[in-house]
């Protein structure tokens, strides 16, 4: 019994860590790019796409793990969807009640986490196959590893922009801003210089 528990945890942790960089959603696997591309524009609406995918994600892997055993396998993918809709529409519900602007910000994107491949590819590799503290655990990891990579992108498409972070100067009054970074030209050189780096550090190790 204890060399089980011991085994579940040792798996549950694996999960966890591959998703904050191994298997990291945006700089190794390239998921998700919609938000990634469109909301990094500063760092709070990107942190809070982040925490709203990880939300989502948590939620949808521990349902999906709970009903693994009674699912039929030709509705998984219709049980996946609608669970993933329901907690989506509890996010987009959340945010518009408390924070209607950053709401107004994000716009259409929280609603497309519906659609978002992470979260339905986690369900189908993870939460539809494995006990449910190992779907939490990689549902941490990969929402914290989603949630980096959006908060490193925005930080550096907001520096450079407008030489702020969470709207604060921090660069030098007299620097001159890089407004390419505010637009979708900007998303792609931001985006393609970060893979850039982490692949030549993941290659390297």
């Amino acid at each position: 019994m204890a060399d089980n528990e011991l085994k579940s945890k040792s798996e549950a942790a694996r999960h966890f860590v591959r998703g904050l960089w191994a298997e990291n959603p945006i700089f190794r696997q390239l998921l998700g790019m919609c938000p990634v591309l469109a909301v990094t524009v500063a760092l709070k609406p990107a942190l809070t796409m982040g925490m709203a995918t990880m939300f989502v994600l948590i939620c949808a892997n521990i349902v999906v793990s709970l009903m693994r055993n009674i699912i039929q396998p030709h509705l998984r993918i219709l049980m996946f969807t609608l669970t993933i809709a329901t907690f989506v529409t509890i996010a987009d519900l959340i945010l518009k009640a408390y924070l209607p602007e950053m709401s107004d910000t994000l716009g259409p994107f929280v609603p497309l986490i519906i659609v978002n491949c992470l979260i339905i590819g986690r369900a189908e590799a993870c939460a539809s196959r494995k006990p449910v503290g190992t779907s939490i655990a990689d549902a941490f990891g990969m929402g914290l590893g989603f949630t980096f990579g959006l908060c490193v992108l925005a930080t550096v498409r907001e520096l450079l922009a407008d030489g702020k972070l969470f709207e604060i100067s921090v660069l030098p009054s007299g620097y001159d801003p890089l407004l390419v970074m505010k637009l979708p030209a900007g998303a792609f050189i931001a985006l393609g210089l970060l893979l850039g780096i982490s692949n030549h550090f993941f290659n390297k190790k």
